[in-house]
């Protein structure tokens, strides 16, 4: 098993901010929105570098979403930039008609997300944005898991032709992925190679799974971890070339446990190869406020409860 380490934690906003002011260099049509929330998506750095390429919608969200789609249509590549429970829930209907239906090239920056926003609780904590942006036609839905690869990210964001979802978080988190690394929209990232179990998971769940991988180990179980950072499309190839090999599998995310990553995988296997299966999800209930550690620990989204699921469904193999 391939080992991971890190010297340095950074919150994943931050990656967003890096991408977006180099994707701000390389493309003078990417331009950029906020709704009244420049520092919490880490916007300082465009704006100063372009201040002419950057407009403050203020605390008019669904507008933000109709004006970035109006600029699509003067050849610009507008990213949207407030929380995720905002940039979601309280426009999905601009969102549907505006960008989705008429296929416009806007890329939804979305801060915030998860359990981990901590202790502005429930109200602004979603975990139904994956479900609510993957049912979407034509939308592509990333969810990367350090600074690293959200910087990566939104760079082939800007350069990716069409919606966008880009989901990222609030806490600080290992940095343990490639600074130069190649980021490829639709394709899983194979962290480690086993044979015993297939753990997928998506966003602050990798390193999660990356410590339990290292636990199981211990125990002699080898467990194949895979990196699932596009939800949407799926590396429908990358978990059934894994799975026929484990014949078990465990999903992680930090979303609810309807509408996510794993009831893609479960929708996938179902069609192609039924194999048992464990959830690592919120189970479909709102959060609360607490520090990310709390609630992550108390919602069962850390290494323990993956390392429970692996050899639950191990017992259903």
């Amino acid at each position: 098993m391939k080992k991971y380490s890190y010297t340095e934690k950074k919150d994943t906003r931050s990656g967003f901010g890096a991408g977006l002011l180099e994707a701000g260099k390389r493309n003078e049509n990417v331009v950029a929105l906020c709704a009244d929330l420049i520092g919490s998506l880490k916007m300082q750095d465009f704006i100063k570098a372009f201040p002419d390429r950057f407009t403050q919608v203020g605390i008019a969200e669904a507008n933000m979403i109709g004006v970035a789609a109006g600029m699509t249509i003067g050849g610009k590549i507008p990213f949207t930039g407030t929380f995720a429970n905002f940039s979601t829930g309280r426009v999905y209907d601009q969102i549907r008609q505006s960008i989705a239906y008429s296929n416009k090239n806007v890329k939804i920056a979305a801060s915030h997300a998860g359990l981990t926003l901590g202790e502005d609780g429930a109200t602004h904590q979603i975990l139904e944005d994956i479900g609510l942006m993957k049912m979407l036609p034509g939308m592509t839905v990333i969810n990367p898991c350090d600074y690293n690869q959200t910087k990566a990210a939104t760079i082939a964001a800007a350069e990716f032709e069409g919606p966008v979802y880009l989901r990222f978080g609030r806490p600080v988190v290992p940095i343990f992925t490639d600074a130069d690394q190649k980021f490829e929209i639709g394709k899983a990232w194979l962290v480690n190679e086993g044979k015993d179990v297939t753990i997928i998971a998506t966003g602050h769940l990798v390193w999660e799974a990356i410590k339990a991988g290292e636990q199981l180990a211990e125990m002699g179980i080898d467990a194949e971890i895979i990196n699932i950072h596009t939800i949407k499309p799926l590396d429908e190839a990358a978990v059934l070339k894994s799975i026929a090999k484990t014949r078990c599998v465990v999903s992680a995310e930090e979303h609810n446990r309807l509408g996510g990553l794993g009831d893609s995988i479960a929708q996938l296997l179902i069609k192609n190869d039924p194999v048992p299966m464990e959830y690592i999800a919120v189970d479909d209930s709102f959060g609360e406020s607490g520090t990310p550690e709390e609630l992550m620990k108390k919602y069962g989204l850390d290494d323990i409860h993956i390392i429970a699921a692996v050899k639950k469904v191990l017992q259903r193999k």
